[in-house]
């Protein structure tokens, strides 16, 4: 049964998006073991229980599968959208925390934090296909926009590592800030952004000559540089603005892409962690890890308009619309 399961998982990643959004805000809790469902109202539509430590999430592109990586059980749990149940795991390294599919759908690029290394899985037979070793606590994976690169992150190494899919090795380490953490990539394939979380910085690297063409710096009045820790960030599908959260400085930094200057901070929760838009990016939404809440972003007046207490922890944020 297991094996048709897998099977049917691996034929529906390869259907086009035919799917509707459901409107519907997925949040994972990291010490609630568990995902909440919150309509669009806001109101809690159900609460799934998960494999331990729930972390990073992912739609496969026609949004009827939400995959969720469980740091203490070392799987990738599968929610089925429709039923809001588990209906499938993936075996992994130990201590999962970020993936993302391949352009193709057909693999998973999972840092283990536990045993340095990104791991590929197939994702219809659930096997590993090839693991490439990194720098110590793995943590960001990003596709490059031409799907050459898939680019990982080491908090402790301090390096961005560069690793070519034909390879399936690193062939370059680039120097950024202290404890790199997460990614964007511009929609025009050109800029890597990585958020250093204990040097108080974002470093803008060229995609096209894996070089470092900035380092940004971003201070909430009233705060002092060590107190913001950004992790977390979206970027505009016109590639015009990047969301940022600042950690302990309890803010999201809205960013002008092309000039870097800052548009605003708008106060959210403790521990702002995560952030994602809605497809309309009329709001944003931010993951706050110690008030247990989210906050919720007007982005045409870029200012907070609603906290809401959601559980445990809450680690990422996933809109399905």
């Amino acid at each position: 049964m297991r094996l048709l399961l897998s099977v049917l998982l691996g034929l529906c990643l390869a259907w086009p998006a035919f799917a509707k959004g459901t409107g519907l805000i997925f949040v994972s809790l990291e010490r609630g073991n568990e995902v909440v469902v919150l309509n669009p109202d806001l109101s809690v539509k159900a609460r799934i229980e998960t494999s331990r430590r729930p972390r990073d999430m992912r739609f496969n592109e026609a949004h009827t599968f939400l995959y969720v990586a469980c740091g203490d059980d070392d799987v990738i749990d599968v929610i089925d959208v429709a039923t809001l149940q588990v209906v499938d795991s993936i075996p992994t390294g130990p201590s999962p925390e970020i993936f993302v599919f391949s352009p193709d759908e057909t693999q998973i690029f999972v840092s283990n934090e536990e045993d340095s290394t990104m791991e590929m899985i197939d994702v219809a037979s659930k096997t590993v296909i090839d693991r490439v070793a990194t720098g110590a606590e793995p943590e960001g994976v990003i596709n490059s926009v031409d799907g050459k690169y898939v680019f990982v992150t080491s908090e402790v190494a301090d390096m961005v590592h560069v690793i070519d899919r034909a390879k399936s090795a690193v062939v370059k380490n680039i120097i950024v800030g202290t404890r790199p953490r997460r990614f964007v990539v511009t929609p025009d394939g050109a800029e890597l952004w990585v958020s250093d979380e204990l040097s108080s910085e974002i470093h803008v690297i060229d995609i096209a000559t894996l070089t470092i063409k900035d380092a940004l710096s971003f201070v909430p009045p009233g705060f002092r540089a060590e107190d913001v820790t950004p992790v977390g960030m979206a970027v505009t599908k016109d590639g015009s603005k990047i969301l940022i959260t600042l950690g302990r400085a309890n803010h999201l930094a809205i960013i002008d892409a092309k000039t870097h200057e800052i548009l605003t901070y708008a106060l959210v929760g403790s521990r702002a962690w995560d952030v994602d838009l809605a497809s309309d990016e009329k709001t944003a939404y931010v993951t706050n890890g110690l008030s247990d809440d989210i906050t919720i972003i007007d982005m045409d007046s870029m200012t907070p308009i609603q906290s809401l207490s959601v559980g445990r922890t809450p680690h990422s944020i996933r809109v399905d619309d």
